[in-house]
């Protein structure tokens, strides 16, 4: 009895590992949706993230954080790209990042992708982000971000987590509308 109910269990995890890749490369084939100028195109991607933010919710419920040792790596980045996302769903954000922060303590998770999460869900929230992962637009060609609680740091902060400076940062945006 306990090997078939081992057997299901890893069936179920290999399946979610499965779903959760799918959802985000559906999500990066439907990204350029999100800036269209099409109003309908805008919407395919809402209702395309609100889909995948109940799914992910209902997956920490179940599991708890898709770390990497549970579902893969590929898998774990792919719940962590659905939880940016959800940028409608404050509380699919807050939840993940609560579940996030655990992992990193226990090391199971990567601090990076906390500190964007963090990053993404303050900025959410209407409040000042910490380490400028977030955009607000380009001025003259150049990215600038959404405030920042301590902008004299963000570099210092940035590094903590993994993260390259900001100008490296965003010179890679500058590269790619360059291509």
């Amino acid at each position: 009895m306990e090997l078939n109910w081992g057997l299901r269990v890893a069936h179920d995890v290999a399946a979610l590992a499965v779903e959760l890749t799918e959802m985000a490369a559906a999500d990066h084939e439907s990204a350029v949706r999100a800036n269209s100028d099409d109003p309908a195109e805008q919407l395919a991607w809402r209702r395309l993230t609100a889909r995948h933010g109940d799914r992910l919710n209902e997956i920490m419920k179940e599991y708890g954080w898709p770390t990497a040792e549970l579902v893969g790596e590929e898998a774990a980045r792919s719940a962590w790209l659905i939880a940016q996302h959800a940028d409608r769903q404050l509380d699919v954000q807050r939840r993940a990042f609560q579940l996030l922060q655990q992992a990193v303590s226990a090391g199971s998770a990567s601090p990076r992708e906390l500190a964007f999460l963090r990053d993404r869900t303050l900025v959410n929230e209407g409040r000042k982000q910490v380490y400028g992962t977030q955009i607000a637009g380009v001025k003259d060609g150049v990215p600038i971000p959404w405030p920042c609680e301590e902008p004299e740091r963000m570099d210092e902060l940035r590094a903590e987590v993994g993260i390259e400076p900001f100008d490296e940062y965003v010179a890679k945006f500058s590269m790619c509308s360059m291509a």
